[in-house]
């Protein structure tokens, strides 16, 4: 389990030639990362006379920040989970017909668990960003710079986490199935980057920066 590992020991397993954790898990952390910065910046936010108006509106970030945060460490895990039964199907025999119809089937079954990891990555992403968004118009000014930081893990997270979308959906044979899961994530790609990147730009703004 990542919470229960330090930092130290979690990179270091991650730095070695195992296989897990591996992008995936790095990705899930990302974002993780960016939730618990942006409840830095809710945290430095609340109880201040200057925020009262959105006080109820920050409370509410605080806990939905917090729950992603949790989802998204539990995907790093879950993302380790899935790919060992992936990586054990690929060793599956396939010499006679029958066996050759066993190892596509339980390929396909793994495949999508491991495309559907990732793709719950990039939505919870997603939906730090929009609330990284509104911390940038209504949070702390004295933080702003810190919601910066928040988005570029969160877009890193999302980036990372579509390859690793993309890299099983290569090797489906239902291409159905495999269009779809990537239309879903291209989608997310899209908003999500175009969302990061104007949240980010306008904190560069704000800090005398320029434009990126």
């Amino acid at each position: 389990m990542i919470e229960g590992r330090t930092i130290g020991a979690w990179t270091e397993a991650l730095a070695s030639k195992a296989p897990v954790p591996g992008g995936g898990g790095a990705s899930a952390l990302g974002g993780a990362l960016g939730a618990a910065l942006g409840q830095m910046v809710v945290n430095l936010t609340v109880g201040k006379k200057r925020y009262a108006a959105v006080e109820e509106e920050m409370q509410e970030h605080l806990a939905a920040l917090k729950k992603l945060q949790e989802d998204l460490l539990g995907l790093a895990d879950q993302d380790a989970e899935v790919f060992a039964p992936l990586a054990e199907a690929y060793g599956m025999p396939a010499e006679t017909k029958e066996q050759k119809a066993k190892k596509e089937r339980v390929m396909e079954e793994r495949l999508l668990a491991a495309s559907l990891v990732p793709l719950q990555m990039m939505e919870k992403a997603s939906e730090v960003l929009d609330i990284l968004k509104e911390l940038e118009k209504k949070g702390s000014r004295m933080a702003v710079s810190d919601v910066g930081v928040a988005v570029q893990f969160a877009r890193a997270a999302l980036l990372g986490a579509v390859m690793n979308v993309y890299i099983n959906t290569k090797s489906m044979k239902n291409r159905e199935r495999a269009d779809e899961l990537n239309r879903r994530a291209q989608k997310l790609t899209r908003t999500g980057v175009q969302k990061a990147d104007e949240v980010y730009s306008r904190v560069l703004e704000s800090l005398g920066g320029g434009t990126p």
